[in-house]
């Protein structure tokens, strides 16, 4: 069971959340809590998977990912948000979330964005938007990310490609017939290669970089 704690300052967003997820069967809503109750009733459930609203009157989504991320064995966060070009994005990536959904994401869609979360996938939400991926980017110029880019090689690029489609390493050793251990290998390297510190930061660069506009051309 994949154990997921849904914090949100709405009550509504709360309830309609944990019911979506504890309808999937393999997913288990441990807790869900406002901003103020969030720290300690992940600290006391130690849920694989953090669903954490960006904004809240109280203590704001940006705080507690922070702290969340001080934890000894932090959880896997992600983001919730109404709007795809929330300012706050770029900074929750920074300090470490594994990606943003909004919170009109598809019912049937959201189990399996938890599942790719828990399997170390990417999960950004199909409505990123350019100004999303600029501000994260500091509005860096596109050939500097296509420049790292051009550093990774062929087979580093195809993973970074599957990277950016929230695939784990299981998943992406399948489809490139890989071990687990070698594509281990490869995403340390691209990591190392782009200078940048997680999965995500990677997806948004070959975003930035139009390395997945390409691949969708060649598709």
């Amino acid at each position: 069971m994949i154990r997921v704690v849904v914090v949100d300052d709405e009550a509504l967003v709360r309830s309609g959340f944990e019911l979506i997820l504890r309808a999937a069967g393999d997913i288990d809503v441990v807790a869900t809590a406002s901003g103020a109750q969030a720290v300690r009733e992940i600290s006391l459930q130690k849920p694989d998977v953090v669903l954490l609203d960006i904004r809240m009157p109280d203590v704001d989504g940006l705080t507690i990912l922070r702290q969340l991320r001080a934890m000894p064995e932090p959880p896997i966060v992600a983001m919730l948000t109404t709007f795809d070009s929330d300012e706050y994005i770029a900074a929750a990536l920074r300090s470490g979330a594994a990606g943003f959904l909004l919170k009109d994401t598809d019912p049937e869609q959201l189990a399996q964005l938890v599942r790719t979360l828990a399997s170390g996938g990417v999960v950004l939400s199909p409505k990123v938007t350019r100004a999303v991926v600029d501000g994260y980017l500091d509005a860096g110029a596109g050939t500097e990310a296509a420049d790292r880019v051009a550093q990774l090689t062929e087979r580093e690029r195809d993973v970074l490609v599957l990277i950016a489609a929230g695939l784990s390493n299981a998943d992406i050793g399948a489809q490139v017939h890989l071990s687990v251990g070698t594509i281990k290998d490869h995403v340390s390297a691209i990591l190392t290669k782009l200078r940048v510190g997680s999965r995500v930061q990677a997806a948004l660069l070959a975003e930035r970089a139009g390395l997945l506009r390409q691949g969708d051309s060649e598709r």
